[in-house]
């Protein structure tokens, strides 16, 4: 795995780079800012870039900006978005072209070394990852109304879980339940969210969409 980082924090930025090179990753170039980022994407044709969200030099959306610059020079390209708050324009604007190997963790992921391993080798194999505590804040309005309102308690933690990147096996261990009754629950997600079979545009990540746009409360949320 090839791997380009863009983080203007010299601190984290080495920190990432040594921890990824010890696991044996390639990490071909690192960047501080958006334009030595995107030449490094262009030079070396990474398969994942891992960025900041806020980059010099206003701080504020540059390091989406070139994700999604990057993204479009290099089509395929997977995309592990770092950030040190839960920020939902940007959590959204990321996944808001149906996009799938992209992920979006707190800074704070990359210290639970096992997880954050692990959501940037499902990023890079074509899923999603986002972290469950992106999930949880960006879920703690409920907004009533739209179709997401056709689904059942449990189906909603079946969809919460899939924000989360969680394949059906994994989210039938958290939940306790057969992998059966999971891909049961997303069926009728599906259904439910009218995505049918034919859709051009992956149903799973479409659902995902909805349900970040709607507000509903992860799974747990109501248990804690």
């Amino acid at each position: 795995m090839r791997i380009v980082i863009a983080e203007d924090d010299a601190l984290l930025r080495e920190g990432l780079a040594l921890l990824l090179r010890a696991e044996g990753l390639e990490v071909v170039a690192t960047a501080d800012s958006p334009a030595p980022f995107l030449a490094a994407i262009e030079e070396h044709r990474p398969d994942v870039a891992i960025v900041d969200v806020r980059m010099p030099p206003s701080h504020t959306d540059e390091g989406i900006v070139a994700a999604v610059e990057a993204r479009r020079r290099q089509p395929g390209l997977a995309v592990l978005v770092l950030s040190a708050y839960v920020e939902q324009a940007f959590a959204t604007e990321l996944l808001a072209d149906g996009a799938h190997r992209v992920g979006y963790l707190l800074k704070e992921r990359v210290g639970r070394v096992e997880e954050f391993l692990g959501a940037l080798r499902r990023v890079a194999d074509g899923g999603t990852a986002i972290d469950p505590e992106v999930v949880a804040q960006l879920m703690s309005r409920s907004r009533p109304g739209g179709a997401l309102e056709r689904l059942s308690p449990r189906e909603r933690d079946v969809l919460a879980l899939m924000a989360e990147g969680l394949g059906n096996a994994a989210i039938a261990d958290k939940l306790v339940v057969t992998e059966g009754a999971v891909h049961k629950h997303i069926r009728s997600i599906f259904a439910k969210l009218d995505l049918a079979p034919d859709d051009r545009a992956d149903r799973r990540v479409t659902a995902v969409l909805r349900y970040l746009e709607a507000g509903w409360k992860p799974y747990g949320s109501s248990r804690r």
